[in-house]
């Protein structure tokens, strides 16, 4: 590589980390930002549940199919080059929902952004641990939470008092992704360029032999986890419009906000306790957290579904934080990569999957009891895992 890499603690490298770190809250603020306006959209494009969790789960998809091919290329060709790809990428998909007139396009724009995405996770990830060792692991445990809260409130805001309201929110990210384009010619390039990148882009998915059982164990949770945050960014603003009659897209994209915002704050309440210790307290919070938003929504009670919510993403923000610090010291340095990648893999299935089966039944039973039998598979996958693990995972070796 051409640029000078930056010695730690420089400006540059602090440069680097302030760069990265707002370039991965703008991508996945990016991610979230059409949450607001599924409900506007199914009434505008006359789409149904399913198709709504059609277009929201099209990303999860397109992301892994990125994350695994494409997604390790930083570490051969720089951080800068792919950074670069993430923008652009996220750029197109904002001027394909700008201009989206069907479902269809809508689901061109989830799985453009999907790639953006896929891209970006992994190498804004790396190059912020390449700029600051002591607080990167913090910082990326916090990013995609903190980017998803502001996306949904940025667009539930704009979209209830502001003009335009299926173009403003991305006029607006679009203007700032090239700003982050443009303000890329200013960073620093952080490692060495090295050869293998072709070989780099076969997928490689493994858990060790001495890894599985405790993969096993902390599985159920790990999918309730992520089934509940997509139930949130694919139904939750058309649910309370329907279960509190408050139609208003602000009041739906502020509930899934106040889950981000949980979850962001899990990551700093939890951070100096056993991994273990959290992983307990992350499932049972999960438990009551649903247990309230269900409440609410047979109470239509939006203030429960507020606090409800909140309970639940400090299981979801602790539960994600997590999983890994008990996981991965489990594999040898060799082998983490395909251990967290087969992570990955199970995470984002879970992200879309549920959701989509949520919105294929939704039309039969209805949006509310729909609900009722996804929090109460969350809840049963949450006691399985506590079962499981509470005894079992004492002895397995975990970081802090």
């Amino acid at each position: 590589m051409s640029s000078i890499l930056p010695s730690p603690n420089s400006p540059s490298a602090f440069r680097m980390t302030v760069y990265s770190f707002i370039f991965a809250v703008l991508i996945s603020a990016t991610s979230s930002a059409p949450t607001p306006l599924y409900h506007l959209y199914q009434q505008l494009f006359h789409l149904s549940p399913a198709m709504i969790t059609l277009i929201f789960g099209s990303y999860s998809f397109a992301l892994l199919a990125a994350l695994l091919t494409v997604g390790g290329l930083s570490d051969y060709l720089g951080r800068r080059p792919l950074i670069l790809l993430a923008l652009i990428f996220n750029a197109a998909a904002l001027i394909v929902f700008m201009l989206a007139e069907s479902g269809t396009t809508l689901l061109v724009g989830r799985i453009v952004q999907g790639f953006a995405t896929g891209i970006a996770f992994p190498t804004f990830g790396a190059t912020i641990l390449d700029t600051d060792k002591r607080r990167g692991s913090t910082l990326n445990s916090i990013t995609a939470f903190l980017g998803l809260m502001v996306g949904t409130l940025a667009a539930g805001t704009l979209v209830a008092f502001a003009p335009a309201p299926t173009h403003l929110i991305y006029a607006l990210l679009f203007i700032a992704t090239v700003a982050g384009i443009i303000a890329l010619a200013l960073m620093p390039e952080t490692i060495t360029g090295r050869p293998g990148a072709l070989a780099a882009m076969r997928p490689h998915i493994s858990v060790p032999q001495r890894a599985r059982a405790t993969l096993l164990k902390v599985t159920p949770v790990n999918i309730a986890g992520w089934a509940l945050g997509g139930f949130y960014l694919s139904l939750m603003p058309t649910l309370v419009a329907v279960v509190t009659g408050i139609t208003s897209p602000f009041v739906g994209g502020t509930v899934v906000a106040a889950l981000m915002l949980s979850a962001t704050a899990s990551v700093f309440i939890f951070r100096t306790w056993a991994p273990q210790r959290v992983l307990f307290t992350g499932a049972t919070m999960l438990i009551i957290g649903v247990l309230i938003t269900l409440s609410g929504i047979y109470l239509e009670a939006v203030e429960l579904l507020f606090l409800g919510t909140a309970a639940a993403g400090l299981g979801f923000g602790s539960i994600f934080s997590n999983i890994l610090k008990i996981v991965l010291p489990l594999a040898e340095s060799h082998e983490r990569a395909g251990l967290f990648a087969a992570f990955l893999v199970e995470s984002y299935l879970a992200f879309s999957i549920p959701a989509i089966a949520a919105g294929l039944i939704a039309p039969t039973l209805g949006l509310s009891n729909t609900a009722y039998i996804y929090g109460s598979a969350i809840i049963t996958l949450a006691v399985i895992s506590i079962a499981a693990t509470r005894t079992s995972l004492s002895e397995s070796p975990a970081v802090s």
